[in-house]
């Protein structure tokens, strides 16, 4: 019993670890911007700028992804690369 209790803690810490960040990202601002994002915090009483602006930046990376993705049922759109062989 000792055995699957300790092991399910280990899983959780193992967890824990992978999800901890590690990696710093420097983000630089001009006056107007600095002062938009405040107003925008102030305003929408976000209290965590650096949790607000991560998930900003995941959101738009996973729409991307997301409307990036090819489809099956898509006929892909020409481009200057490919020949119409009408």
């Amino acid at each position: 019993m000792a055995n699957s209790s300790n092991h399910g803690l280990r899983r959780s810490i193992n967890k824990v670890d992978r999800l901890k960040r590690n990696n710093r990202l420097s983000l630089m601002l001009n006056n107007r911007e600095a002062r938009a994002l405040g107003i925008y915090c102030s305003r929408y009483r976000v209290r965590n700028k650096s949790e607000f602006l991560r998930e900003t930046i995941m959101k738009a990376i996973l729409k991307r992804f997301d409307d990036d993705h090819p489809s099956l049922w898509e006929e892909p759109e020409p481009t200057l690369f490919c020949r119409d062989k009408s």
